[in-house]
């Protein structure tokens, strides 16, 4: 299932960066269209972090739940809050995306672990 949620988040990840730089120009201001892009970026680093997850299940036999699920919620705080901070201008949104930060160092610490212990 990470392998789909990771290829799922991608095609999302590709679909709001098309939809802030073709439907969103004229009415993002230039920041709005930096925090856009920023969670634009880290969403489509983590997407493709949740498909090698995949991939890596798959040759090991072993799920790596913990690292797929702070990739998620690390997606939904960090690029979500982003997203709807710059479509808002709520600024208090910024307080949640430290958040998403936190699950995202959280996920590769999870799979750093697993290397560690499979020696991988």
């Amino acid at each position: 299932m990470t392998l789909f949620h990771g290829a799922l988040q991608a095609f999302l990840a590709v679909l709001t960066g098309a939809f802030g730089a073709h439907g969103l120009e004229k009415i993002l201001d230039a920041y709005g269209q930096k925090v856009w892009g920023t969670a634009v970026t880290y969403h489509m680093i983590h997407a493709l972090a949740l498909v090698a997850l995949g991939l890596l299940e798959r040759q090991s036999q072993t799920k790596l739940i913990f690292s797929h699920t702070a990739f998620g919620i690390g997606i939904l705080l960090f690029s979500g809050s982003l997203y709807v901070l710059a479509l808002t201008g709520q600024r208090w949104l910024g307080a949640i995306t430290p958040l998403g930060g936190t699950a995202f160092l959280l996920g590769w610490l999870g799979i750093a672990w697993f290397a560690w212990k499979t020696r991988l």
